[in-house]
């Protein structure tokens, strides 16, 4: 009965809110069209505002943001949220290194179906990845895209839950067009470099257009804009919180000691050995002996790119036209990471290196001496479409199309310790302290290891995978007959695909020898074979109030070999009240099967930002928290060291598809007083049962101890257990699992306006999401996790309002743009009000361009992107950086200049 009543409010606020003109906040980029295929649709339509809520982005619009990636450009889209993989953010993990993909809504990128000019994408990363890498497009050959937020899987297929992104290139182009762009930031850093080329010839029987990107992005060093990693170590005050993982070692006394100066320490504490000076030995302070690594990680990580594409049409006959695409992208990506640790070493009292005299227990000990460990990565990404269309009949039109895509990568890591061997080095009956000999003895308790050591612990390891897609597609379309109100327009057609992915770590990372994320090989397919039929029926026309109505309603059937049939349906009316108003609403379900990793991966291990509620439990004033601490063993002057925590990630095979239904409605008023300008606004309804998600390992821990008596299933030892020594957590678990329910629900407001001004075009455009709802039940009946207005936690940010507003003005020789990208205040995931970083503000980010016409052929652009230099708030669980790197802009200032000419 609540969400009804909310639903109803919504709604109704989305009613009157467009009845009396809304607030001027508008659509992030929209454009006329002649009738073609527009997303949302296979039937050709004049208007793609008739199909449901969606955003058109011209080659014009891209070319004024400054942007040379395209997932910078989506994400910069207020209808984005949540945590989506990209170049600068410092924390992306799942072997999507390099990588760049869009999460619509915040659901998730498996959520978000990736098309290029109508057809799917092959899956990117370094082998059995669950999205596309939108950067294997050269934005060169980008003419718009076209952005439908609304579930699609009636007409998609699979994995359009929370929305379509669809990617169009340049059919047509003559002669040779070079652009070039250097940006670098205020810091003098973070150098970018891209190279446009597109070429093009045309005749009377076809056309050709080839283009090719080239992009290389210099490193920026996370302690250049964070020089520590932050926390409050003491009410009402930041202070650097270091890893607990020393470059001496830090060990754990089994009885009690007598430091040099005299200083009893009793068993159970933690001691540290310093490697200067001398190997001297002293109570484990973390701000004296902790290890900060922001040093040794990067905001920005380097990458270079080259992308190439081919688009060839060819006209057989009258009726009949040949095309082809090709697509070829190659990439060379690295990221730098911490040394290495070693962790949980027991050394005996007898054994040589040990001075205290007792039994030790190493808890961490970094591998400084060889410094950073660098992950690097190659792939290579194929695309071939062949196929035919043409026109039969009075209005009828058919094509078909065969599709393969493949991409294929290696990745590694160097510095990496080979457990085995460093047992070795501290076995005395296997190992020698004599010059030369085979396995030599190491001492890691303070001393500096020998180079000797070092060479023969480390290792480079080096992991291959992939991901392939082969699609066979065909259908047609046209006018069935004609209805009182106008021709009834049918579209019907057929999928058969196949998709697989892979991966083979490096031998020492499944059998767990290297000191390194331990992954078990990932292979698995699966086939789909679906048929699909969509109308498109006017039923009423030229009546009071009733300029227009039509009924759109499509249904898929869908037959995946791994889990049977699946069918889904989508209905829509488009309701023209008078030419100046239109009310649309649609109703669809949808589903989406787990993916091949989420599937078959196995299990793999990984150091990610995580949150501990029970760092300094002693002092809080919450007393289930204090109660749950002290029922797990947590020693009361417990103090998490460092940020992360050892998480076990990786497949699940019991998964079983996850199905949707969406609502929405929405409005678009085109008043006649105001020329050019056009207002839209769409409630958005979204629910997802069996939904497969993955909770954070910060959320379990928050939701476990915030229920009384460690009563929620979170608390089980499947989820999570700790160290009876150290009170640490040493197991977490983040698998994906089937849970029960997700829930969202917000309102989209838009509007653009263009309009003279002293004799020139100026153009505003604004696009604002309210999220009103997003809720997840992780199993029926469990308490819910509500992610609105929230940030942090690995997660990503899911702030209630996000806009983006741009105003152009353009002369005939030139173009002034500014824009605004707001993100609204928000909630941190797991900390507490009181806590420093518990809620972050409202961000704005400035950006600003001019361009300048030089002559008929040749343009120049220089821009500033977060031109108030922006600084990207504090949040108390972040990833990287002291904030939430999914969210927010952790570079500052940049700026850019671009040159283009056109040869004819």
């Amino acid at each position: 009965m609540r969400r009804n009543s909310k639903r109803l409010l919504l709604v109704g606020a989305v009613l009157t809110a467009t009845m009396m003109g809304a607030q001027a906040l508008a659509q992030e980029a929209a454009s006329e069209v002649e009738e073609v295929v527009v997303t949302g649709s296979r039937i050709k339509r004049q208007d793609i505002t008739g199909v449901g809520p969606a955003t058109v982005v011209t080659e014009e619009q891209i070319a004024r943001t400054g942007l040379s990636n395209v997932e910078s450009l989506l994400q910069r889209l207020p209808a984005s949220a949540g945590a989506a993989g990209n170049q600068t953010n410092a924390y992306w993990t799942g072997n999507g290194y390099g990588t760049a993909q869009v999460n619509l809504r915040g659901l998730g990128i498996n959520r978000t179906l990736t098309l290029l000019n109508g057809r799917r994408v092959v899956n990117g990363g370094t082998g059995a990845n669950s999205a596309p890498d939108l950067n294997m497009i050269p934005s060169a050959i980008i003419g718009r895209m076209e952005v439908l937020k609304d579930g699609a899987s009636a007409i998609y297929g699979a994995d359009a839950i929370a929305g379509v992104v669809n990617i169009i290139t340049l059919q047509e182009f003559e002669g040779l067009k070079i652009t070039g762009k250097y940006g670098i930031t205020g810091e003098n850093d973070g150098a970018e470099s891209t190279l446009d080329v597109l070429w093009g010839m045309k005749g009377d029987r076809g056309s050709v257009v080839a283009a090719l990107t080239y992009q290389k992005t210099d490193e920026v060093n996370l302690a250049s804009r964070a020089p520590c990693g932050l926390a409050e170590l003491t009410p009402g005050k930041l202070s650097c919180s270091y890893s607990g993982s020393t470059a001496g070692g830090r060990a754990r006394l089994s009885a009690p000691y007598t430091l040099p100066g005299g200083t009893v320490l009793p068993a159970g504490s933690f001691i540290n050995f310093n490697q200067t000076p001398g190997n001297s030995i002293e109570a484990y302070d973390n701000a004296k002996h902790g290890f900060n690594s922001n040093a040794y990680l990067n905001a920005v990580s380097p990458i270079e790119r080259i992308s190439t594409a081919l688009i060839a049409n060819y006209k057989l006959n009258d009726s009949v036209d040949l095309f082809a695409e090709a697509f070829f992208t190659h990439r060379e990506s690295a990221q730098l990471a911490t040394p290495g640790t070693l962790r949980n070493i027991p050394i005996a009292a007898s054994h040589p290196t040990n001075p205290t005299g007792q039994d030790l227990f190493l808890v961490q000990r970094r591998l400084a001496e060889p410094g950073p460990r660098h992950f690097f990565q190659e792939t290579d990404t194929y695309r071939f479409v062949a196929g035919a269309k043409g026109e039969f009949g009075d209005n009828w039109s058919w094509e078909a199309a065969l599709n393969w895509g493949r991409n294929t990568g290696i990745d590694g890591n160097t510095n990496i310790a080979n457990l085995t061997r460093v047992a070795n080095t501290l076995n005395t009956s296997v190992c020698g302290n004599a010059p030369g000999a085979l396995i030599p003895c190491g001492d890691y308790l303070g001393a500096d290891l020998t180079k000797q050591v070092l060479d023969y612990i480390l290792v480079d390891t080096r992991d291959a995978g992939g991901n392939e897609q082969r699609s066979f597609t065909g259908g047609i379309a046209g006018t069935l007959f004609d209805l009182p109100a106008g021709p009834l327009g049918v579209a019907a057609g057929f999928d058969v695909r196949q998709e697989r992915g892979w991966r083979d770590p490096d031998a020492l990372i499944v059998t767990g020898e290297a000191n390194t994320n331990q992954q078990d090989p990932i292979a698995g397919k699966m086939n789909a074979k679906e048929v699909y039929v969509e109308v498109s029926a006017p039923l009423l026309a030229d009546l009071p109030l009733i300029k227009r109505l039509e009924l759109d309603a499509a249904v898929r059937y869908s037959d995946y070999d791994l889990f049977g049939a699946n069918d889904t349906y989508k209905l829509g009316l488009n309701w023209t009240v008078v030419d100046s108003l239109r009310v649309r609403a649609t109703f669809g379900t949808g589903f989406r099967v787990p993916s091949v990793p989420e599937l078959f991966g196995g299990v793999a291990e990984g150091n990610l930002t995580t949150t501990d509620p029970c760092s300094r439990y002693a002092t809080s004033t919450n007393a289930v928290l204090k109660a749950n601490c002290q029922a797990s063993g947590v020693p009361n002057n417990f103090v998490q060291l460092g940020t992360t925590i050892l998480t076990t990630v990786g497949g699940n095979e019991n998964l079983k598809p996850e199905s949707a239904e969406t609502f929405t409605l929405g409005l678009v008023w085109q008043p006649e007083f105001a020329s050019g300008l056009s207002v839209t606004v769409d409630y958005f309804d979204i629910k997802i049962t069996d939904a497969i998600r993955s909770i954070p390992g910060s959320t379990k821990l928050a939701v476990c101890y915030a229920t009384p008596n460690l009563a929620h299933p979170f608390c089980a030892p499947s989820s999570f257990t700790r160290s009876t020594l150290t009170g640490e957590v040493n197991f977490l678990s983040s698998q994906p699992v089937n849970t029960g329910e997700e829930r969202m629900s917000g309102v989209d407001i838009g509007v653009r306006y263009g309009f003279d001004l002293m004799g020139r075009r100026a153009t505003l455009d604004w696009n604002t999401t309210y999220l009103g709802e997003y809720v997840v039940t992780p199993f029926p009946g469990a308490e819910e996790i509500r992610y609105d207005g929230r940030v942090g936690g690995g997660t990503g940010g899911y702030p209630h309002w996000r806009s983006n507003a741009a105003f152009s003005v353009q002369d005939e020789r030139w173009t002034a743009t500014w824009s605004v990208q707001w993100i609204g205040e928000a909630q941190d995931f797991n900390a507490q009000p009181g806590e420093i970083g518990y809620e972050a503000p409202n961000v704005f980010y400035h950006n600003a361009q001019f361009a300048y016409r030089l002559g008929d052929n040749a343009d120049i652009a220089f821009g500033v992107d977060n031109l108030f230099d922006e600084k990207a708030p504090f949040v108390k669980s972040w990833t990287d950086g002291n904030t939430d790197t999914m969210t927010y802009d952790l570079l500052g200032r940049r700026g850019y200049l671009r040159l283009s000419y056109r040869f004819n």
